[in-house]
């Protein structure tokens, strides 16, 4: 697992990761925080199938956050209970030896809410998404740019690196 220096030289030198908003703020020890830039509601079921040859990804509607105050920069969400599609600000360049696993932010587990993340394969490159679960029946608000996933990034074995659909995800 990286530490915080190794990421930041990563960084820095290959491009690790791009357009983020404050690298002091989301480095981590022992990772990344990754930040929201849009959430979309489901609207229409998926379908999976083995080869992927069927498959269906609902796209869902995209959420307009709503500002507070006239003079705020940014906006929330206000998310009732329920599963949304979210993705980041940052888009991640994963080399072809390194691997990156996504966890829930304590501060969002705290709230009543969780992120569920596949494993961000070697050679990945582009916006991640990952779908955010609000548990709390109260909801939850959710302001632009907010961290909610930490990444951590595993050396592995030189591979291929990955070539799905999601690749080069704007």
């Amino acid at each position: 697992m990286l530490n915080k220096k190794e990421i930041e030289k990563l960084i820095k030198e290959k491009s690790l990761i791009d357009q983020y908003i404050n690298l002091d703020k989301q480095l981590t020890p022992n990772g990344f925080d990754l930040t929201v830039g849009k959430v979309f509601e489901f609207n229409s079921a998926g379908d999976i199938d083995f080869s992927n040859s069927q498959r269906v990804v609902p796209e869902g509607k995209e959420l307009t956050p709503e500002k507070r105050k006239l003079e705020d920069k940014y906006g929330w969400w206000k998310l009732s209970q329920g599963a949304y599609k979210v993705r980041t600000n940052e888009v991640v360049s994963l080399p072809n030896n390194l691997a990156a696993l996504g966890f829930t932010r304590t501060s969002l587990l705290r709230m009543g809410a969780l992120t569920q993340n596949g494993i961000w394969d070697a050679g990945f490159k582009g916006r991640g998404e990952f779908i955010l679960v609000v548990s709390n029946s109260k909801g939850i608000n959710v302001k632009q740019n907010a961290r909610v996933v930490q990444l951590m990034f595993i050396g592995v074995e030189e591979t291929e690196g990955y070539q799905g659909i999601y690749k080069d995800l704007k």
